[in-house]
């Protein structure tokens, strides 16, 4: 129940005015307990943003959805205020709509939710709808993007525009509004701290983010901040580029249960292999199933199996992510493994790569000629 703070009388949750005396109501923040008044869209104590119930008169009626794990993208522009200060308004606007054409279409390709504007910074969430285990990769991937995004939009318009962005990772409150998603939290206000700490040009990314990614997304250790609000220093990690290879060992290097419940499927995808090493003949295996079922663990266990036989075997990844793939694109980083070609990798680089490593896998140079060829369409060289 709302205490009225003019009559004391006692009133429903949902009320915004007293039901005795007509007095607007104040409501409790959600995340730092703070008394907020009525029509107030966010908190003055740490900037939580209010539900929709209470910040507007008329709003629809909010739905809790509860807790969800999610991945926050912020991303402004650097020095943007003060350029726009001695600019047209058109000209200004028209900036504005191109940068967040920008970071509209790079969210969407990464299956994000684009959260809000707010001057000209962009808050985008993975996770607060339909969760996928790979949200933090999508958010840091859609981050440096952006970010590189910005720039080639501003060499098109003949200014020097820089963005920085900051991902964080954990646990907010969610609710729903006429079926758009709402979050709100901690791990929020921790995101727009982090993004404003990071440099011209940078993605800063916390400790759970870089954990999650770290095999998919190449880090440089940016080091500890003060952040304001947060009573012990951050660690923060510059994310660097999105890599092709896995960073690292095929496995990784967390102690692990026994594989329970999966012993009948493992022994199928090696008796598989088998056959396929004696018969010389391609076998495909597909292991289909919903969020935790244990495909990525039956698939490192297997893993594990090439790493203790005795002959070479090459383990090759690719990925076809579920919000939006390129024709052939899980071969092409299967590909890029194979010749140690980062996603980014220059034309020159990959060019050079298939010219020196080529002839160690395919000796006769009329079929290296043909192989070269499309490999390098796939590549984009060509």
């Amino acid at each position: 129940m709302l205490k009225c703070a003019s009559c004391g009388g006692d009133n429903p949750e949902d009320n915004r005015f007293c039901d005795e005396c007509g007095s607007p109501l104040a409501v409790t923040c959600s995340d730092c307990g703070a008394s907020i008044r009525a029509g107030k869209l966010f908190c003055g104590q740490c900037g939580a943003p209010v539900p929709p119930s209470h910040a507007d008169p008329g709003a629809a009626p909010v739905e809790s959805v509860g807790l969800r794990w999610v991945s926050v993208l912020f991303v402004d522009l650097v020095g943007f205020t003060s350029w726009s200060e001695g600019q047209d308004p058109a000209d200004v606007r028209e900036v504005l709509s191109g940068y967040f054409e920008v970071a509209r279409s790079v969210v969407a390709a990464h299956g994000g939710r684009l959260e809000k504007f707010i001057g000209d910074a962009v808050m985008a969430v993975w996770g607060a709808d339909v969760a996928h285990a790979d949200d933090a990769q999508r958010a840091v991937r859609a981050g440096l993007e952006v970010v590189s995004g910005v720039a080639a939009f501003g060499v098109s318009r003949d200014l020097e525009l820089v963005a920085r962005g900051g991902v964080v990772t954990g646990e907010v409150a969610a609710w729903a509004v006429e079926g758009e998603g709402l979050v709100s939290g901690d791990r929020v206000n921790t995101a727009a701290r982090v993004q404003s700490t990071a440099a011209p040009g940078q993605v800063l990314v916390d400790e759970a983010t870089h954990q999650a990614t770290r095999d998919v997304v190449e880090f440089s250790d940016a080091g500890w901040f003060e952040v304001k609000g947060k009573a012990v220093p951050l660690h923060l990690w510059r994310a660097v580029r999105a890599v092709g290879l896995r960073g690292g060992a095929a496995t990784g290097t967390l102690v692990e249960a026994p594989l329970v419940g999966r012993v009948r499927e493992l022994g199928l995808i090696k008796e598989l292999f088998s056959a396929t090493v004696e018969d010389a003949r391609p076998r495909v295996v597909l292991a289909s199933g919903g969020q935790g079922v244990g495909k990525s663990r039956l698939v490192g266990e297997f893993v594990t199996y090439l790493d203790g036989l005795a002959f070479r075997v090459f383990w090759h990844e690719g990925r076809c992510a579920s919000y939006g793939s390129v024709a052939f694109g899980a071969w092409a980083q299967m590909v890029r493994q194979r010749f140690q070609l980062a996603e980014n990798a220059p034309k020159e680089q990959i060019t050079a790569a298939l010219t020196d490593m080529l002839p160690g896998w395919v000796p006769d140079e009329d079929e290296r000629r043909f192989v070269a060829i499309r490999l390098g369409l796939l590549l984009g060289t060509i």
